[in-house]
């Protein structure tokens, strides 16, 4: 329910802060006052189309705010917790326009594009009118209608589910038939590829290994001489080795210990050095007895590694993948030897997907069919007291050649406003006014199942008046005793209806226009109703008249 809207600067509204409650608020004012205002910032706000053309003169920026109670409004709160957005109880809205005609838009707080306002703005708000927030147009609008006037809502939801199993499915089929229609050169192909690695067979791990081989091999005779000439240099030189060196060092500091103790550890450490120069001279003498100098060997290996990049470059992979290359085409292999088996079984998932979604649908269709046929009749009557008499209403099921995810029929609601005319769409309905009083009809013969809390009717009376206009200031109060309406009207008859009232007035200093918002006291409301029958001038006729049109229409007998 919107508790609170807050206008600054835009068109002839300075500032306005309005306090909304429950039921059915009536908006009135003299013609010109500016009482749509309200309608088109609530329209700005929930993602209509910025225009720096409803900046205020002189003011730099629109800044149009509202807040929304959510205790009764599970699909909104689930909208907003899915975009982290949520709030405990409340939910604030902001949009801020600018001169250049950009604008801000923010959800609690946090910015948003106008898009998101327009998602949420359809589970708040529904505008009836000449505007772009009339949900009753939109086919799928229409569709949940009836559904949650039939009390279809789990159906349907298990519908669609079945729906998108069944949509799953079949493109799974879909794409195996199609590759089982290429299976057979596939498998060929994959055949061929497999027979070129199981010649090769490439190990895990091998390239590595053969590319260090090949690097040793290749390199041997520099190796090999590089290898003797170190091992002359530690132990085998003529008296010129470092072993030879180490061992006179030794000698000669082992001379001086006898002359001072403390050189002991030195020759110690020599001495240990010493070890290990002989082992590092002996592992070097078996590397340089196994070098391997053979040609033939090397030829081989190069070979092998020459192999492996040609088959790796023709599949466009790295040598080091040609194990796990094997083993994908393996399991492909594997998986096209055996795809009739999965055809046939995949089949007859997809038929019993299939016979669930019809065994659904086909309870659904029956249940909507009885609803729409109980609806049109209902909403039907509702014209004849709406100003429409003769008016016709129905709601159509055709038929679709295939599944679809909202059943088997499309549900469009058609009108005709006058007798004689044949049923049109209601989204093709011409006149304002009536298209109005159609969706009060459609509101208040469905309002135990709506789903939006906040209904706004906008010169929702035009073109009628007298009894036809009372009729539909109670329908209009009627469908405020569980619901948020707000009604722009002009006439005192509908005005009369309301649970409450506020008036909108323009006022001039001579310089500078602007309009201002003022909710009415009882005594006021008398008043402003009076004005609305006989005008400027009030008599006591007027005002008695006004005063027992609000009486008449609070008393349980009027309801």
């Amino acid at each position: 329910m919107l508790t609170q809207l807050r206008i600054r600067d835009f068109a002839i509204v300075e500032e306005l802060e309005l306090e909304l409650a429950v039921g059915m608020t009536a908006v009135t004012g003299e013609t010109g006052a500016g009482k749509s205002i309200l309608v088109d910032a609530i329209g700005l706000l929930l993602g209509d189309r910025a225009d720096s053309g409803t900046i205020r003169s002189g003011a730099e920026r629109t800044d149009i705010s509202a807040a929304f109670d959510l205790d009764d409004l599970p699909a909104a709160r689930a909208w907003l917790s899915e975009r982290d957005l949520d709030s405990e109880r409340e939910c604030h809205l902001r949009r801020v326009v600018a001169s250049n005609g950009r604008s801000r838009n923010y959800i609690n707080g946090v910015p948003q594009p106008a898009q998101a306002l327009r998602e949420l703005g359809e589970l708040l708000v529904d505008i009836h009118g000449q505007h772009e927030h009339q949900s009753l147009l939109r086919r799928e609008a229409q569709r949940q209608l009836l559904d949650d006037y039939a009390g279809n809502q789990t159906l349907a939801n298990e519908l669609e589910d079945c729906y998108r199993n069944w949509n799953r499915l079949r493109r799974e089929l879909r794409d195996l038939r199609q590759a089982s229609s290429e299976r057979d050169a596939r498998l060929d192909i994959v055949r061929y590829h497999l027979r070129e690695l199981a010649a090769l067979n490439p190990v895990e791990g091998e390239i590595a290994e053969l590319e260090s081989e090949q690097r040793r091999l290749a390199n041997a005779s520099e190796l090999l001489d590089t290898g003797q000439r170190l091992l002359g240099g530690l132990t085998e030189g003529d008296e010129d080795s470092i072993a030879d060196r180490l061992n006179q060092t030794l000698r000669d500091l082992d001379a001086l210990s006898r002359l001072d103790a403390r050189l002991g550890p030195v020759g110690e450490l020599l001495n240990a050095a010493l070890i290990q120069i002989q082992e590092a001279s002996g592992e070097l003498r078996g590397y340089v007895r196994d070098l391997d100098l053979d040609p033939e060997h090397l030829a081989r290996v190069e070979q092998r590694l020459t192999a492996a990049h040609q088959l790796a470059r023709k599949h466009r992979v790295a040598a080091e993948e040609l194990p796990a290359l094997r083993a994908r085409f393996e399991a492909e292999m594997d998986a096209l030897e055996h795809s009739e088996t999965r055809l046939e079984t995949l089949q007859q998932a997809v038929d019993g997907a299939l016979d669930g979604y019809r065994d659904r649908a086909g309870q659904l269709s029956e249940r909507r069919a009885a609803a729409a046929r109980e609806l049109s009749e209902r909403i039907s009557m509702a014209l004849a007291g709406l100003g429409m008499p003769g008016g016709r209403f129905a709601i159509v099921l055709e038929r679709l050649d295939k599944p679809a995810p909202g059943g088997s029929e499309n549900v469009e609601f058609q009108v005709s406003a006058n007798p004689g005319q044949p049923l049109r769409a209601l989204a093709k309905v011409a006149s304002g006014g009536e298209l109005s009083r159609i969706s009060l009809a459609i509101q208040v013969i469905t309002a135990h199942a709506a789903r939006i809390p906040t209904l706004i009717f906008d010169e929702v009376d035009s073109g009628i008046g007298g009894g036809v206009a009372e009729a539909v200031g109670r329908q209009l109060r009627k469908l405020g005793d569980n619901r948020q309406v707000l009604c722009v009207t002009h006439l005192p008859q509908v005005a009369a209806q309301a649970h409450q009232q506020i008036k909108v007035e323009k006022r001039t200093d001579g310089e500078t226009t602007h309009t201002q918002v003022l909710p009415l006291e009882a005594d006021e409301r008398v008043a402003e109703i009076a004005r609305m029958l006989g005008g400027l001038e009030l008599t006591a006729n007027t005002l008695a008249h006004a005063r027992e049109m609000v009486e008449k229409a609070a008393s349980p007998a009027a309801s």
